[in-house]
C-alpha cells in the first residue's frame, strides 16, 4: 500500500511518500501508526503523539480502529485548522 505523508509528518519522515507491505497482523490505522513508529527515529519522532495525527484511507477520513485490509492508500496529517 501507499503511505502518503503531509505538512510536517512529510518534514520528520523525510519523504512524501512510500510503498510499505505491514506484517499481517496488523489490521487497523492505530496498529499501522505503531508499526510505522517503530521503523525508525524519523517515524518515531512523526507518530511521537498519535492522537494528534489523522488518517486517511483511499481519501477518506477515518478513526484510529478504522480497518487497513484492502487499501490502496492511507494519508497521515496533522490536525488542520479553517482559514
Amino acid at each position: 500500500m501507499k503511505i502518503l505523508y503531509f505538512a510536517w509528518m512529510r518534514e520528520r519522515v523525510g519523504k512524501a511518500e512510500e510503498d510499505v507491505t505491514p506484517p499481517a497482523e496488523v489490521a487497523t490505522v492505530a496498529q499501522l501508526v505503531e508499526w510505522l513508529a517503530g521503523r525508525g527515529e524519523e517515524y518515531a519522532h512523526a507518530f511521537a503523539n498519535p492522537k494528534i495525527v489523522r488518517a486517511a484511507i483511499d481519501r477518506t477520513h477515518v478513526k484510529p480502529d478504522a480497518p487497513i485490509a484492502g487499501a490502496r492508500e492511507i494519508a497521515f496529517f496533522p490536525p488542520m485548522t479553517g482559514g
